[in-house]
């Protein structure tokens, strides 16, 4: 027994460096297909923006919600995402540090700002993310006790929070083709709530 579980952490750590290459490599094909569909660079990087948040959203949702797939549907798959989960999220904090990126090349090409909500949300959103990339790690774990769970479970959420409500505002707005992303973030939420109360 005491083999198999140090066997564990070592095949989570062989499969966390392709998750995260596989994870920053698609998020870069996002930025390729912006390229190849916009008309001019302003139009580039802006559909460079959009698909690399459109890829990293779902990576995002696999790991918010594999827990919850775990309690609800014990097996071996759901047992196994669960232990890839710090791989997947280390993979969605580099895809969407590539969307952060092709985001701040976007607004220096058309001299944009951004407003003092959005800098504020979004950028607590990237330092939770890169603080809970930097404790993705078991040493972490055993310092940090009981914060640790509490600082991934502030970050997830928070996280969460940007991109609903950026779907959300979008769909006010009249944009329905929003809904089915603003549909998967409040699922993930409900599913969540569900397991937890069971």
């Amino acid at each position: 027994m005491a083999t198999l579980d140090a066997a564990l952490p070592r095949a989570r750590r062989a499969a966390t460096v392709p998750l995260v290459g596989l994870a920053t490599a698609g998020a870069l094909a996002a930025i390729a297909i912006g390229f190849a569909l916009g008309v001019n660079r302003e139009e580039q990087w802006l559909l460079a923006t959009r698909y690399t948040a459109r890829f990293a959203f779902p990576v995002f949702l696999i790991a918010f919600t594999a827990s919850a797939w775990a309690r609800l549907f014990r097996g071996a798959r759901t047992r196994e995402l669960v232990r890839q989960r710090r791989g997947i999220g280390l993979g969605f904090a580099a895809g969407h540090t590539v969307h952060l990126g092709a985001l701040a090349t976007y607004n220096a090409l058309i001299a944009n700002v951004p407003s003092v909500v959005t800098l504020t949300g979004g950028g607590v959103a990237y330092a939770a993310m890169y603080a809970m990339a930097a404790t993705s790690n078991d040493a972490s774990v055993r310092r940090l006790g009981r914060n640790w769970k509490r600082l991934h479970a502030f970050g997830a959420y928070w996280i969460w929070g940007i991109f609903t409500f950026s779907y959300a505002t979008r769909v006010a707005r009249g944009s329905l083709f929003f809904v089915p992303e603003l549909a998967l973030a409040l699922g993930a939420l409900v599913l969540r709530v569900f397991v937890r109360r069971r």
